[in-house]
């Protein structure tokens, strides 16, 4: 009899078999709900900022390149709509492809160059004893905190032609050609050289750290696996270790091509000791010279906005490698 009520329920309700689950709430749904809606909401603020400080000036750059902007618009004039004339007049323009041409290749230098010297100086930190690998952690982040003015101001003073530390040791071993020698004006390569060391300088701190610490997440027991086959250091370092840490190098990689394609401080300021801005621009400075210097903030628009489009051009390989590893 009482088997029987339980079995029907109480009331006429229905009964609870075994190991089924209890009737959700009105309640519990609610909080479900919220709990789903927490992260979005969290995302809310960010996304929000993003938008504002980064997503409404490139929409208003895109239009601009398309509008007659210039002096006259700036004291009131309404913009006139032109369509694609802006972009006619920067892509017929031989000396933007120059300025590309030479804007890419110093993008390829400096990167590649970055990345070999901050990697190998990861793989150093690894091999050094705790004094000196610490020493040399607070070293590069002293490096990497000082101030890009800074360090571009004691690099100007090393090649002073007058009093620089560069020509002063070159003289006094008997290289007299070299007395009173402007390594800015005198040549675009002694200029680009000189620029890209300052490049290099500020970025290696960030690739030799961020390789640090990625080459600490590799498993010993790997490493010893591959050294009881017979792999060297070499051999361990370029079939075992790199492999492991690539989604890091990649992602660094493209940061850096992203950085050294739109470079603008360290030309602007060695520009101003070599003279010659035309034969020493690069993409960063001449979007500012167009614009800033020149007025014309329509053509600097269709200017930044084919810059955008190539830096997408140049890191879309790596962006697809990283998507494709689930790393972004």
């Amino acid at each position: 009899m009482v088997s029987d009520q339980l079995s029907a329920g109480v009331g006429g309700a229905p009964a609870l078999t075994a190991g089924a689950a209890p009737p959700r709430t009105r309640t519990g749904n609610r909080r479900s709900r919220r709990s789903l809606l927490v992260p979005y909401l969290l995302l809310v603020l960010p996304v929000g900022l993003v938008c504002v400080s980064l997503g409404y000036p490139m929409v208003k750059q895109f239009i601009m390149s398309f509008q007659e902007f210039g002096l006259a618009q700036q004291f009131g004039r309404p913009p006139e709509w032109i369509g694609l004339k802006n972009y006619t007049t920067v892509l017929t323009d031989s000396y933007f492809w120059v300025v590309v041409a030479r804007s890419v290749a110093f993008c390829a230098v400096s990167a590649v160059l970055t990345m070999v010297v901050g990697v190998a100086l990861a793989v150093l930190l690894q091999q050094l004893s705790v004094v000196p690998r610490v020493l040399l952690q607070v070293a590069l982040v002293l490096a990497w905190a000082m101030p890009p003015l800074a360090a571009l101001t004691v690099y100007t003073w090393l090649v002073e032609p007058r009093y620089g530390l560069v020509n002063w040791i070159l003289t006094s071993v008997g290289f007299e050609q070299f007395r009173a020698y402007s390594w800015l004006a005198g040549s675009q390569w002694t200029f680009f050289a000189i620029a890209a060391l300052t490049v290099i300088w500020t970025s290696v701190p960030l690739v030799t750290l961020s390789s640090y610490a990625a080459l600490n997440q590799v498993d010993d027991a790997i490493l010893e696996a591959a050294q009881l086959d017979g792999a060297g250091g070499w051999t361990r370092l370029r079939t075992v270790v790199l492999p492991i840490i690539q989604p890091v190098i990649l992602l660094l990689f493209m940061l850096e091509i992203i950085w050294d394609l739109k470079v603008f401080t360290q030309i602007k300021v060695l520009q101003s000791s070599a003279g010659n801005n035309e034969a020493t621009n690069l993409l960063g400075t001449y979007v500012y010279e167009t614009g800033i210097g020149g007025g014309n903030y329509g053509v600097a628009s269709a200017l930044a906005t084919v810059m955008l489009l190539l830096v997408l051009v140049l890191t879309f390989r790596y962006m697809r490698t990283l998507m494709k590893q689930g790393d972004l």
